[in-house]
């Protein structure tokens, strides 16, 4: 089972009866007994049977009922994944949170006001494409973290490129990238791994807040754990790639530019030194030579990123000054004498959250350093165009810009992966 939130603030994807009172997921009390309305969600190119049957308009189910859903594709297309979408409400605006099945059939238990339904893809997007969910590679706290490999059938000694998930470091796990790992895997050059971190704060049920310097801890331990497993995945762990989306842009920055910040002395734990111990560490390796290992990473295409206090703000804010600066891409950039690391910057010329002046200042410091480094504008996109979910506005918005920026960024890292 994985899980992931998302904000459905222009496109619902799901039937829902409106309520005028607002609230989250309000439950109804009809006859003494509590209830939550449950509706079918979208399932294109495909359909879901539920047992008990559920009436095409929905209907108001006791909480703790428990339904079998089966789904089916139509010719042409292969199961995706199930999901519920857990509706919530303030007012005129409507939330989805989604949890998401990786098999046919599942059970739901009614708890919350939701829409059921699973996605499906054209047999195209998968075929060649051997698919390894869910690899756990640490469990610092309460959330387990795991990531997940796409392979071409039979590969070996591929260079890799490992995908950073967006979601404000606060929401998502690795599932939001799946189309784009799919679309970087098949043609056949890379292995793919799409990877899940903390997220920032109490979120995963930590009682201890996670603080930045954290997550780029996970982005690393997975990283390990990738080349420690190479064989298994048909990988060459000495040529890597990183890319991301949004939150995974600055993370997949970070793991770029902080490789020199990688060592034992630890995060603050001796005042005026930051350095980064990874979540997952092989057996017989410290920090310091974990260093080294991850000096494997050739190339980076952070995408809809922040890279400096700007777009950071409020989410260092528990750090000090000094520790900010560790987490912030545009400080760490190393000389190109040192080491280089190429960039693909990538930007929607649309996109609200992120502004042109950052990521041409990222750029500039890049070039400053003289790092390679090129800066590519999606025209018309807006934020996270690499995102993938079910419900099919989001599969298109993908494949109208998502697509062919991974085409330029192929190119990109072909230069700088391929033998």
């Amino acid at each position: 089972m994985k899980r992931f939130s998302i904000l459905a603030t222009c496109s619902l994807i799901i039937s829902v009866v409106l309520s005028s009172c607002g609230g989250n997921s309000l439950p109804i009390v009809k006859d003494g007994e509590t209830g939550y309305m449950v509706t079918f969600g979208e399932c294109g190119h495909g359909s879901i049977s539920v047992k008990p049957a559920l009436p095409e308009e929905g209907a108001i189910l006791p909480e703790g009922t428990v339904l079998k859903v089966k789904a089916k594709a139509d010719p042409g297309y292969v199961f995706e994944s199930g999901y519920r979408a857990k509706i919530s409400r303030i007012g005129n605006f409507v939330s989805s949170a989604y949890t998401e099945y990786p098999t046919k059939e599942f059970t739901i238990t009614v708890d919350a006001e939701m829409a059921i339904g699973a996605s499906f893809v054209e047999e195209s997007r998968v075929k060649g494409i051997d698919v390894i969910n869910n690899i756990v590679f640490a469990k610092p706290g309460v959330k387990t973290l795991k990531y997940d490999v796409y392979k071409p059938s039979g590969a070996k000694n591929l260079p890799g490129i490992v995908v950073v998930h967006g979601g404000g470091w606060t929401s998502n796990d690795e599932d939001v990238m799946r189309g784009y790992a799919r679309r970087l895997t098949d043609g056949g050059k890379y292995v793919t791994f799409s990877i899940d971190y903390r997220w920032l704060g109490t979120g995963d049920g930590d009682e201890t807040p996670n603080t930045m310097n954290n997550l780029i801890e996970d982005v690393f331990g997975a990283i390990l754990h990738i080349q420690e497993h190479a064989a298994e995945y048909g990988l060459d762990p000495n040529r890597l790639g990183v890319t991301g989306v949004s939150a995974g842009g600055h993370l997949s920055a970070c793991a770029a530019t902080l490789i020199e910040r990688v060592g034992n002395a630890g995060f603050g734990k001796t005042p005026g030194v930051y350095q980064f111990i990874p979540t997952y560490l092989p057996a017989g390796m410290d920090a310091d030579k974990a260093r080294e290992c991850l000096k494997a990473i050739k190339a980076a295409a952070p995408s809809c990123g922040v890279f400096a206090q700007d777009g950071l703000g409020k989410y260092v804010e528990d750090l000090s000054p000094e520790a900010q600066e560790a987490v912030f891409p545009i400080c760490n950039i190393p000389d190109v004498n040192e080491r280089t690391i190429p960039h693909f910057i990538n930007r929607g010329t649309e996109d609200k959250l992120i502004s042109d002046q950052s990521n041409q200042e990222y750029q500039d410091a890049l070039v400053a350093k003289g790092q390679e480094s090129q800066y590519y504008l999606v025209e018309g996109a807006n934020h996270a165009f690499f995102a993938w979910k079910p419900d099919q506005k989001t599969k298109d918005i993908f494949d109208k810009f998502g697509l062919p920026c991974a085409e330029d960024m192929l190119v990109f890292f072909d230069k700088y992966l391929q033998k």
